[in-house]
């Protein structure tokens, strides 16, 4: 019985770990507007507040696995959360976008070494097949749970706290989760035969660092300038160079061969696709709520619950819909064709008057198919793989979720920067200002209503120019629209391509029926 108790104890906390990391993913998010006008961010900055985390955490993710198995999982796991609460504080603590982004980072280190940790002590704790098998449910579970709950946690926290608190909520809960941890979870290591693969990590961790770098800043400084250039090629090469590595490792940090399988491609192109959708909605529909709508952290909280609570019950279906390999591919293809309608039903009614109870239904519909395909991936990853590579291929998953999110915020983000800054200054001209006006006011729209510091403009100046800015302030509240507009297209559409695969799939299989017996 006390064995019993002590895995049940373990797998809360590991749960618990999971949670943290994976909520944090999103919670920033309705933090987006209390930081841009507490510290003067940028758009550019936001998303680097966004990415930061979720570019190291996707990076590292699974050279934290191996970690784990060569020095011992709950070693490094909490080691791991401890950086977590660190980077948590120091992010907390912030006086400016740089020392938060730093702050971001450390996090995002310290989730890279706790997450795979989570996994590979399940498969210590429950040795049995069927009992792990329920543990790794919850498992999935959880970590869709943090997704969803992420907007609601942080709207209650900035709507009685600001920014800050979202970040003293992750250091005081992560430390709570260290102590546990090093008193109740078991220490386990498998070192035989393993290695660190830094070859790999290297030329993988450059290959998307570059490409994101170049993402990000080619609408500050123009996709075709020479450095951007020399970063998409860097990225490029570094790719080719990665895929190189990992095809001869003995043990590679990412493990290539398991890409043969369709279904396992599928998972991670899921993975990846969902990921970047849902953060149309979570990063930019929650940005456009708080900074055109002037909904209150309590009031973004509200909208999202349905969606939080459609999650859940699309995931719990989901986990019972899927026994079988191509039982998971339907769930993919229905999950993909709901949220893609969820989406374009969102783009189509979301406007400056929507209300929360409009909001709240469509996000519903988008709810369900997030919830589905976030189960319908790890499922279909557990049901090809043999157990003993499960936890590496689950961590896998994981890594394309991260890069779908990070992926999500540097595409769109560059789609909805520029109609903001580049049908704003066409607009502008056409109110024949000057062009250090204009560069003036481009810089207030995207900084939240901040100034440069170097420029000096009176109470006197802007009250004489009040229907000028009233006109601006227009014009640039429909250039945001109108990106969040192909934000939410793009991501909509990546659905649809992602369930014509899927039925492409599902195809190969029926023709292949004797290799997918239910």
């Amino acid at each position: 019985m006390s064995s019993l108790i002590k895995s049940r104890s373990s797998l809360t906390i590991v749960c618990v770990v999971l949670f943290l990391t994976f909520l944090d993913n999103t919670i920033v998010s309705v933090a987006l507007s209390s930081i841009q006008s507490k510290l003067a961010a940028g758009v550019t900055d936001l998303q680097w507040v966004v990415d930061s985390y979720m570019l190291v955490f996707a990076v590292l993710m699974l050279f934290g696995g191996t970690m784990g198995d060569i020095f011992g999982r709950k070693k490094v796991m909490l080691s791991g959360v401890a950086l977590f609460a660190a980077g948590s504080i120091v992010a907390a603590s912030a006086g400016s976008v740089d020392s938060l982004i730093a702050g971001r980072v450390i996090m995002g280190l310290g989730a890279a070494a706790s997450e795979p940790g989570t996994l590979s002590l399940i498969r210590h704790l429950y040795p049995d097949r069927k009992k792990r098998s329920k543990a790794l449910g919850i498992w999935a579970a959880v970590s869709g749970i943090a997704l969803a709950f992420g907007p609601i946690i942080g709207g209650v926290i900035v709507g009685f706290s600001d920014w800050k608190g979202v970040f003293l909520f992750s250091a005081i809960f992560g430390l709570l989760a260290l102590i546990a941890g090093w008193l109740i979870l078991p220490e386990s290591a498998d070192p035989s035969g393993r290695r660190l693969d830094i070859t790999g990590l290297v030329a993988g961790g450059l290959a998307i660092a570059a490409v994101i770098v170049a993402l990000i800043f080619g609408e500050t400084y123009s996709y075709g300038s020479g450095w951007i250039i020399t970063l998409f090629i860097v990225a490029l090469l570094a790719g080719i160079a990665f895929v190189y590595i990992e095809r001869r490792k003995p043990d590679p940090v990412l493990p290539v061969s398991f890409f043969k399988i369709p279904e396992f491609t599928l998972a991670n192109v899921v993975a990846f696709g969902a990921n970047f959708g849902i953060f149309a909605v979570f990063f930019f529909v929650a940005l456009y709520l708080q900074l055109i709508v002037n909904y209150s952290g309590y009031h973004i909280a509200l909208a999202f619950i349905a969606m939080s609570g459609t999650i859940v019950a699309g995931a719990l279906l989901a986990s019972r819909w899927s026994t079988g390999v191509r039982q998971t591919t339907l769930l993919t293809i229905f999950g993909c064709l709901t949220a893609a309608a969820g989406i374009f039903i969102l783009n189509s009614l979301i406007g400056p008057n929507i209300s929360v109870l409009t909001l709240s239904w469509v996000l519903a519909i988008a709810g369900i198919g997030f919830g589905v395909c976030l189960v319908s991936m790890t499922s279909a990853v557990l049901n090809i793989v043999p157990p003993q590579r499960s936890g590496m291929a689950a961590s896998t998953v994981n890594t394309f979720r991260e890069l779908g999110g990070v992926f999500g915020v540097a595409v769109l983000g560059s789609i909805v920067n520029a109609q903001l800054t580049g049908n704003l200054v066409i607009r502008l001209r056409e109110f024949n200002l000057p062009v250090n006006f204009i560069q003036l006011v481009i810089y207030a729209i995207t900084h939240g209503g901040h100034t440069p510091q170097s420029a000096h403009i009176s109470i006197s100046e802007i009250a004489a120019h009040a229907s000028l800015i009233q006109q601006i302030s227009q014009t640039a509240n429909q250039a945001f629209a109108n990106g969040l507009s192909y934000a939410l297209d793009v991501a909509g559409g990546l659905f649809l391509l992602i369930a014509f695969i899927s039925i492409g799939v599902y195809v190969y299989q029926s023709r292949n029926l004797s290799l997918y017996l239910d």
